[in-house]
């Protein structure tokens, strides 16, 4: 869904009179669900089962895609375009919050880092994948409704209707609260998010999702054709480095770190690899402007955007435990998404006014900025220390250690306190 926009769409929008600009207000449009996704992900853990819900929002994903390709693309119709976006991001809310649920309950602790690596190269590589897709029947296949051919959206809705057959290869997570009324069940689920805020790694995961750095906005900026033709890339050229070709070597990326993750704290692997994605944009910035350039620098920092995606996950899913899993999982993927949405804009502001060089180098600073940022703060809320230090749950072993007294536990929710 996202790649057919910040891929496909940011492509072509240049291309019909669509500013730089338009095209991160249309990108922006489609992130601005995910940025808010935290306010309903509570209906998700509380009414029907996780399958359910995401074949409910697959058929709203297929529809949803399909309309975005079938509105011509041009600046007439942009306020329309930004409308049938946010709707259907809107249904992929509720996709991802389905497989997150049935992440995190058939997920055991020490699996976590490997899950989370091919979460996320699903995540990317779908996206790039979609995105390429997308590009490529767009600008090869014939269609009477060009610049904005239908075909392209619907064979891609298609794709997602046949990629639920998996569902028949994972076990079902049922509703929580399910004994409750929904305003029950969710206080209930909110009560969980906020006593998992509260922790010390909760506020720690809390400001690594704010801060800007490995957000990896500078992809939607260099897809788009007034940008790539500096280095001499076309549209196929486009499609395949930040399509087809970009979400294979992003999804190697997210499975590399699955492994490393597996060995070495998730935290400390999403901060050593916002300094690395801050040096592939400054050596970017740096080298010359040619098609080769851009192939293996785009490349390169789609390699390292994968594991800085598999880091995050990894580090959400050690904070948030099962209970209320969508509820806690978006809350804080919401909050991730917000430096996606406002370093989009600001580096098509970068663009506009700086060039292509200066765009790159906003991204590096804000990225090293961000990593600075969060070492002092986690230099703040270190010395805190928990009155429970030592206590774990009577069901699960669950160490208290950075939870207020009487915290529910993260892994089991309601069904133990802190002694």
């Amino acid at each position: 869904m996202s790649g057919f926009v910040t891929v496909a769409m940011a492509f072509l929008g240049t291309r019909f009179q669509l500013t730089v600009e338009d095209s991160a207000l249309l990108i922006a449009s489609g992130m601005f669900p995910h940025v808010w996704k935290f306010l309903w992900a509570p209906i998700a853990d509380t009414t029907l089962t996780r399958k359910k819900w995401y074949l409910f929002s697959v058929i709203g994903c297929a529809i949803g895609i399909t309309a975005m390709s079938a509105v011509p693309l041009n600046p007439q119709n942009l306020r329309l375009l930004q409308v049938v976006i946010f709707t259907a991001n809107l249904a992929s809310t509720f996709l991802g919050m389905s497989v997150e649920g049935l992440m995190a309950h058939s997920t055991p602790p020490e699996r976590r880092g490997r899950v989370g690596g091919w979460f996320q190269a699903g995540n990317l590589g779908g996206n790039g994948l979609g995105g390429g897709a997308g590009l490529w029947m767009a600008t090869h296949l014939p269609s009477q409704a060009d610049p904005a051919p239908w075909i392209s959206g619907a064979a891609l809705g298609v794709a997602f209707l046949v990629g639920s057959a998996a569902l028949f290869m994972v076990p079902d997570a049922v509703a929580e609260y399910r004994n409750t009324s929904l305003p029950r069940a969710v206080f209930g689920a909110a009560s969980e998010l906020w006593q998992t805020i509260k922790s010390r790694a909760g506020m720690l995961c809390a400001a690594l999702c704010l801060l800007p750095m490995n957000s990896g906005t500078a992809t939607n900026i260099l897809a788009q054709a007034d940008v790539a033709k500096l280095w001499n890339a076309n549209e196929d050229t486009v499609a395949s480095v930040n399509g087809t070709l970009g979400g294979l070597v992003s999804a190697a990326g997210c499975l590399i770190a699955g492994e490393i993750c597996a060995r070495v704290s998730s935290k400390k692997v999403y901060a050593a690899v916002a300094l690395l994605l801050a040096g592939v944009s400054i050596a970017m910035a740096l080298s010359p402007f040619t098609k080769s350039a851009y192939i293996a620098y785009s490349l390169a920092y789609l390699f390292v955007v994968g594991l800085s995606y598999t880091a995050f996950t990894g580090f959400v899913l050690d904070t948030i435990g099962k209970g209320s899993a969508a509820t806690k999982y978006n809350a804080f993927a919401s909050l991730s998404n917000t430096p996606i949405t406002y370093m989009g804009l600001v580096l098509a502001w970068a663009q506009t006014h700086f060039g292509e060089r200066g765009m790159l180098f906003t991204d590096a600073g804000a990225g090293i900025a961000g990593l600075l940022v969060l070492g002092v703060i986690a230099w703040v809320i270190g010395p805190i220390r928990d009155a429970q230090k030592g206590a774990v749950c009577q069901v699960c072993g669950y160490d208290f250690a950075g939870l207020p007294k009487g915290s529910l536990c993260p892994q089991c929710g309601p069904a133990a306190a802190a002694p």
